[in-house]
């Protein structure tokens, strides 16, 4: 039997296609996917000398349903499209390739309401960049593309796509990654509490000392093939900061309501840029549901017996949510809301979360609270991630609690701390600065850990005070985690602070003006805001040293006992540690996951001061007489309500 080909479309790079192929094959030519009857090709082409969505539309629903594999090839502003090989069944199709091209374009939101219009619309006969010699080079490339479908060869455009720039002749390929929520061919998993249930397995470390379960060098190749690409990818934009203390790099997450910069601090760019990209991936998972579809809707009165109770994880006073234009509603425990299952450590079971919490992207639900990518982590295992995920909720808790009840920790002496490493970093910061660097000790109640660096110009110029934190079981690392954020927050913030300082000492006379996230360290940057620190840099305290203030602790070789080690603690001080998988797709294919962790009682961190939460959070009272730095508990009257410093 002959292989049939069908060409629909009208144009030059119909014509052009259809008279070199009906030489070798049996070609059904139609106007539209109404004319002919489908089920007679084996392989369709889609071609038009313009864009028209609708038709791609059109023949996804035809092709898909006819189970015929089909390729497209279209002309927008310019541009020549080839690809993709859309496989019936299969994930990947010209809706995925879509959306990812115009989400890595540069005008996206023009771009979609233009594709939404030519959609309901269509589009005009012919771009007027099309030109014959640019229809014969798609034609040439769609040609030798189905000739090798046709013919049992590898596809080249196999969740591909060409891209040909009309006026140069110059092409290139592009990989795609399918849309776990596409429409044509996702196939997305209810949310189910069975899934969400988690039985923590063996994750060997690297070495002994290394805490990741593998190692940057092993994800290399594939963070950059698969998720890096300017034209196509979930990322598409990188860049290394030659400039900084250390070796920067940055990659670009982009949205619909705009770019958003991810960073990765490391002393190799190689590194760096690995590192930025993974915590892209991390962002890109924490925005919305991408690895199972939302089910549950219902008021929390009717789930209560197996949901977490919002309050708990605290939420603004009564006058906050009473300011004019203030974005969010109090929490109504009758209104309904979407939920998602999350894990309880504490209770053993699977519990809901209000899906305002799990994710922090703008279309998940009406939310109650200013909620962040606080606890969202991601790792090469589901324990590496949730290793992660609580470190960073301890972090920012650490550093809350400290601010908040202006406790008197104890002041760190860096050179009591024999660590090569450290010392060179220490040595390199403050040698190319022109900043020193102080350190204290924020433990909390639950022993992990936890230090605030803070680095104090020495130079006329520039931001007075700049302050970090960390937290690891590895009290070294923790250091090198904060004096890493301390570097990549102080270049931005000096480049910014000689040319709005008139913005910060409005700032820190009405503390309402403290709006954005970079709001708070550039507050912080003026020597009149100094005086809120005095907490901390009272000159009278003595240096503790490290082996001191920390006791050492048996290393493992599998992460997950250190992960076990830390969820004991949690349940004998009552804090729930609940976890919810945000893995998708597109990072499980290379055996990534991500994860929000949510501990109830535990200070979140909130950027703007007019988004503090404190309401629900007893814990900030009862936490400094249980360690000693105050005779009894706080009282809210008593609390530091200035905004915080953390960067």
């Amino acid at each position: 039997m002959s292989t049939v080909v069908a060409v629909v479309g009208e144009g030059l790079l119909a014509d052009f296609v259809c008279g070199e192929l009906s030489s070798r094959y049996p070609v059904l030519r139609w106007t539209d996917l109404k004319t002919g009857q489908t089920e007679e090709a084996d392989l369709a082409l889609v071609l038009h000398d313009s864009w028209d969505p609708s038709v791609h539309h059109q023949a996804e629903e035809v092709f898909q349903t006819a189970g015929i594999p089909w390729l497209r090839g279209f002309v927008s502003f310019g541009e020549g499209v080839v690809g993709p090989l859309v496989r019936p069944g299969t994930p990947g199709c010209s809706r995925c390739a879509e959306k990812r091209r115009l989400m890595a374009g540069r005008d996206r939101q023009e771009m979609q309401g233009l594709q939404q219009r030519l959609a309901a619309q269509g589009g005009v006969p012919r771009d007027p960049w099309a030109s014959c010699t640019g229809l014969l080079q798609m034609a040439h490339l769609l040609l030798a593309e189905a000739r090798r479908v046709l013919q049992g060869g590898r596809a080249h455009l196999d969740g591909r796509i060409f891209l040909i720039n009309l006026k140069t002749l110059k092409n290139s390929r592009h990989f795609f990654l399918p849309d776990p929520l596409c429409s044509v061919c996702g196939r997305l998993p209810d949310d189910s509490p069975t899934a969400a249930r988690i039985s923590l397995q063996p994750s060997l470390k690297v070495s002994s000392d290394h805490y990741r379960c593998r190692s940057i060098d092993d994800l290399n190749e594939a963070l950059v093939k698969d998720y890096l690409d300017y034209r196509t990818g979930i990322l598409n934009g990188k860049m290394h900061d030659l400039a900084s203390t250390f070796a920067d790099a940055g990659v670009n997450l982009p949205l619909i309501t705009g770019d958003t910069g991810t960073g990765g601090r490391t002393h190799s760019y190689a590194e760096s840029g690995l590192t930025a990209i993974l915590e892209g991936l991390e962002r890109y998972c924490g925005l919305e549901p991408r690895g199972k579809r939302t089910v549950t809707q219902d008021c929390y009165r009717n789930l209560a017996d197996q949901a977490l109770n919002p309050v708990t994880v605290g939420v603004h006073a009564k006058e906050q949510y009473t300011r004019p234009g203030f974005p969010f509603k109090p929490f109504d425990p009758d209104r309904p809301i979407d939920w998602v299952w999350g894990f309880s450590f504490l209770q053993e079971r699977p519990i809901l979360v209000p899906k305002s919490l799990a994710y922090f992207g703008p279309g998940c639900g009406e939310r109650f609270v200013f909620e962040t990518s606080n606890g969202c982590a991601l790792g090469g295992s589901l324990e590496e991630a949730i290793f992660y995920g609580l470190l960073e909720v301890v972090e920012r808790d650490s550093f809350l609690m400290t601010w908040y009840a202006q406790l008197p920790v104890p002041r760190l002496d860096p050179d009591s701390l024999d660590d090569r490493e450290l010392r060179w970093m220490f040595h390199r910061f403050q040698t190319v600065t022109g900043y020193d660097l102080e350190f204290f000790n924020t433990t909390m109640e639950n022993g992990i850990p936890s230090v605030w660096a803070l680095a104090k110009n020495r130079k006329p110029k520039g931001a007075h005070l700049i302050c970090a934190a960390g937290a690891h079981p590895d009290p070294v690392r923790a250091v090198k985690s904060a004096v890493h954020e301390l570097s990549g927050t102080m270049r931005l913030l000096n480049k910014q602070y000689e040319e709005i300082q008139k913005k910060a000492k409005s700032m820190f006379h009405d503390s309402s003006l403290v709006r954005q996230m970079e709001d708070h360290a550039l507050l912080y940057g003026l020597p009149q805001a100094r005086e809120r620190l005095r907490f901390l840099l009272d000159g009278n305290r003595s240096l503790q040293r490290f082996d001191e203030e920390f006791q050492g602790k048996a290393r493992h070789a599998d992460l997950t006992e250190d992960l076990k080690e830390i969820l004991q603690v949690f349940c004998r001080l009552n804090l729930e540690v609940i976890v919810v998988n945000q893995t998708t797709p597109e990072i499980n294919r290379n055996g990534l996951y991500c994860v929000k962790v949510l501990i109830p009682g535990m200070l979140p961190m909130t950027f703007g001061h007019h988004f503090t939460r404190l309401e629900g959070l007893e814990r900030v009272l009862r936490v400094p007489v249980e360690l000693g730095h105050t005779k009894q508990p706080l009282t809210l009257a008593q609390l530091n309500l200035y905004p915080h410093p953390f960067p």
